[in-house]
């Protein structure tokens, strides 16, 4: 299923990609919109996380995000922008003589409402929903969730600066389930800095917290950044990101390294 939602997506984005629109944006207002978790315009990115020293026996964790954004019109005053994650999960042995585990972890889908004409400050508003899609049980939890999810960002016409916040909060709707009950919450401060020509600086890291581990267990808190670029393959623009993390705060199986890499498809109306 996950690969046919792919392949979908492609084809359609890429007989879109013609589209004479695109040609009316620089590449620097690319990368901007790029940066904006609530721009109008359909993307597919694919998220690359390579964690090092993760679980007890110090492996390399690797985690690829699928995540697809779609914006939905609802009126002239206002957007719907979906946001869905679908991540596919490579672990190193959690134990001495333990194999390794690969498949899917679970789906986490926002809806965002947002302002079709914002001005230099930009928001979004939502619910946020876990989707039990794990193929094992070290890859997720087989309860749902559901939460509130917010987006908050300055992009002004002129100003090489896009910086903003993303939180939210999910709570398991049921605890019967493999996994128990969960309350994790997310934030994702982000910073960046355009040049002519689509190149960029960029900082976003994501912090993590587990509300029901043990003091001390519940943060993972990243410190670090790294460079993107926009490229185009023929009229297609692709923005890329190269960045690392190192955190500062962690549980203690918790990673010592983010390697980030992705890779994003756009398709600006």
């Amino acid at each position: 299923m996950t690969r046919s939602l792919v392949a979908t997506l492609i084809a359609a984005a890429l007989a879109a990609a013609a589209s004479p629109a695109q040609a009316e944006l620089s590449a620097e207002e690319l990368a901007k919109l790029a940066q904006n978790p609530v721009g109008n315009l359909i993307s597919l990115p694919f998220q690359n996380n390579t964690n090092l020293n993760f679980g007890p026996e110090k492996g390399t964790q690797n985690i690829l995000n699928i995540q697809p954004v779609i914006p939905i019109s609802v009126s002239s005053k206002w957007n719907i922008i979906t946001r869905t994650i679908v991540p596919l999960i490579w672990n190193p042995s959690l134990a001495p003589g333990d194999d390794r585990t690969s498949g899917v972890g679970d789906t986490v889908f926002t809806a965002f409402l947002s302002p079709a004409q914002p001005d230099k400050w930009i928001w979004g508003l939502g619910p946020v929903v876990q989707i039990p899609t794990n193929s094992n049980a070290e890859l997720g939890n087989k309860n749902w969730g559901l939460g509130p999810s917010a987006v908050v960002l300055h992009l002004e016409h002129g100003s090489p600066w896009v910086y903003g916040a993303l939180v939210n909060n999910v709570w398991s709707v049921s605890s019967n389930e493999r996994g128990g009950a969960y309350n994790n919450g997310l934030i994702q401060p982000f910073l960046n800095y355009n040049f002519p020509g689509g190149f960029y600086l960029t900082s976003a890291p994501i912090l993590t917290v587990d509300w029901k581990a043990d003091s001390g267990q519940k943060w993972t808190v990243p410190v670090g950044g790294g460079v993107g670029k926009i490229f185009h393959f023929g009229k297609l623009p692709v923005n890329t990101q190269l960045s690392a993390y190192y955190n500062v705060v962690k549980p203690d199986f918790g990673a010592d390294w983010q390697i980030r890499a992705q890779v994003q498809l756009m398709f600006p109306k």
